[in-house]
């Protein structure tokens, strides 16, 4: 079958022609891919950042952690399921006192077993989780970012009233952005960095209050929308260290930040300042198991409203092509989906040697 893979531990991506799962191991179940969207994640394995070299080991190893499928095995056969890639371990402490979102030994589809860029995956069934029957298969694939929206807001605290900054205008900080609308935030301000096309997005979303800091610095970039006011809430979804530092002095006195974006580098920031004015840095990764229904119901209920946050679906034997979109901003979310080509039943694609790096 053809999978995009990550092969070596440098730089680029490869389509290959690989065996596909086998039969499913007790407590797993076979998943006939629909559709996987392409993650910010992806992006860096792609590049070959230093904070995903904990890959290394498992390489060659596909891609893919936010998709839908059909699960062909356990008690969702014949329904479409997401798939939580977040794996605990089913042995430590935490697993066997029936507390999984506290395990601390995972593994991930995608990056360290197996993902879904390809199409079939195996997956445990207890990661399954059923997709309303009146949500897209597109729309559906924004679940894992959605939820990684969700908990940044669980982490920020009741948002009713409050100015809301969101720093990057990428999926998940679409999310935040269109979540602290939902819990009733009194503004929300938008900023990104060159990204016309996700700020267009935004805007479909009907959101106004958008901003551009490769042109000029966030402080003067937002003040038309705050009049010097400052910020109750920052959330961070750009991973890159230096806007936190710029989004520090526009929030108030005890205001509070939430990281959410994962960072290639460290953040040079200046405790005395934050001290002072007591404010709270508050790091956001993952939601618990139980908030996933309510991510997909939500999604549901909002599908309509939600459909620009998907700008790009391409089959997967344009896999690269989707990265380069990604990688070039010129996309908000692209979306890969298997043909009946991809099995491996027919040749679809270039041999492997032909296959080239996304960049």
């Amino acid at each position: 079958m053809l999978a995009l893979q990550k092969t070596v531990a440098a730089p680029g991506l490869q389509l290959r022609h690989v065996p596909p799962p086998g039969a499913p191991a007790p407590g797993q179940v076979r998943i006939q891919v629909l559709a996987t969207g392409i993650c910010g994640s992806d992006l860096h394995v792609d590049d070959w950042t230093p904070s995903y070299h904990f890959i290394a080991p498992r390489l060659p190893v596909t891609l893919g952690h936010e998709f839908v499928g059909r699960a062909c095995d356990g008690r969702h056969a014949g329904r479409r399921v997401v798939v939580r890639p977040s794996i605990v371990c089913g042995q430590c402490a935490a697993c066997t006192r029936d507390d999984p979102d506290a395990c601390e030994t995972r593994t991930g589809l995608g990056m360290t077993r197996p993902g879904a860029f390809a199409p079939w995956v195996l997956v445990p069934e207890r990661n399954c989780v059923p997709v309303p029957d009146n949500l897209p298969d597109a729309l559906a694939t924004l679940a894992e970012p959605l939820s990684i929206a969700w908990q940044a807001l669980q982490v920020a605290g009741d948002v009713r009233g409050q100015r809301v900054l969101v720093m990057g205008p990428g999926t998940i900080g679409q999310g935040v952005a269109v979540l602290a609308r939902r819990a009733g935030a009194a503004q929300v301000v938008i900023s990104g960095h060159d990204d016309a096309p996700r700020l267009q997005a935004l805007r479909a979303l009907g959101f106004d209050a958008l901003v551009d800091v490769a042109r000029q610095p966030l402080a003067d970039a937002v003040r038309p929308h705050t009049d010097g006011q400052p910020f109750d809430l920052v959330v961070e979804a750009t991973g890159v260290p230096a806007s936190i530092t710029a989004a520090l002095p526009l929030l108030k006195r005890r205001g509070v930040l939430v990281v959410t974006g994962i960072h290639a580098r460290p953040l040079d920031l200046d405790l005395t300042t934050l001290v002072r004015r007591e404010q709270q840095l508050r790091g956001s990764f993952r939601p618990s198991e139980a908030a996933w229904p309510q991510v997909l119901q939500l999604l549901a209920d909002e599908a309509e409203a939600l459909a620009p946050m998907v700008s790009h679906v391409l089959p997967l034997a344009r896999g690269l092509e989707g990265f380069a979109l990604a990688h070039d901003k010129r996309a908000t979310k692209v979306v890969l989906c298997p043909s009946p080509e991809d099995d491996g039943t027919v040749e679809a694609v270039e041999d492997a040697d032909a296959a080239d790096s996304a960049r």
